[in-house]
């Protein structure tokens, strides 16, 4: 059985394409069992869905559909699977290639030239103190970079530095004459809603939906499997 673990959000755009991207899994591989879980705002909890499956003696790869590692990962979903032998966890979704490509694309929809060299991208990420998250989405930041002529730097919404803001003002400084936020977020929510606020020319739509981040989620599915 896949879990598909999700931070969870209040946003109901936020929670159909969250769904939408676990049916997406199951569309691809029908005859695989899916189940959600959320670490935070919804249930049911990822404690309570992986002690329900292992009180009935069922195996399972809880997937964060979480685009990088932080504490909902290393803390939340481990802790979670920690008790249960027959329950393990996958990497996050992120970094990966595929949502660098899912990335370019919405910023080219957004009206922004990969090729012009003022033109900046702020890639903004939910944020988190772990170190682990804040490594991931600068790896995913120097990906974009390799296909984007103007400066590609990281902004956060909480728990990390820069800002969006900061990052934003940060751009202009050093020369930029358009600055893009890209939104690196699975879907609307609270942290999306606020960057319009940031003071960007151009802010992208989140990365779902897109069929390549459901290929992602089997990917970390099959390789959880092979490595039990």
């Amino acid at each position: 059985m896949l879990v598909a673990c999700a931070h969870g959000t209040r946003n109901p755009t936020g929670r159909r394409l969250i769904a939408e991207l676990a049916l997406a899994a199951r569309a691809r591989r029908p005859r695989l069992v899916t189940a959600a879980a959320f670490v935070d705002v919804q249930p049911p909890t990822v404690v309570d869905v992986v002690a329900g499956l292992a009180a009935e003696g069922r195996s399972a790869v809880v997937v964060p559909l979480l685009l990088s590692g932080g504490y909902h990962v290393h803390v939340d979903i481990a802790g979670a699977v920690a008790a249960h032998g027959s329950v393990v966890a996958a990497r996050p979704l992120g970094p990966d290639p595929r949502l660098v490509e899912v990335v370019h694309e919405r910023l080219v929809q957004a009206g922004a030239d990969p090729r012009d060299p003022v033109t900046a991208v702020v890639l903004c990420a939910a944020g988190s103190s772990d170190p682990r998250s804040v490594a991931d989405v600068e790896s995913t930041a120097d990906l974009l970079q390799a296909s984007w002529a103007g400066t590609v730097t990281t902004g956060y919404g909480s728990a990390a530095s820069p800002t969006v803001r900061d990052a934003v003002a940060a751009a202009r400084g050093a020369g930029a004459r358009r600055v893009v936020l890209a939104s690196y977020l699975l879907a609307p929510g609270h942290f999306h809603d606020k960057l319009s606020a940031a003071g960007a020319d151009a802010v992208t739509a989140p990365l779902l939906p897109d069929e390549r981040i459901a290929a992602v989620l089997l990917d970390r599915y099959d390789a959880a499997t092979g490595s039990r």
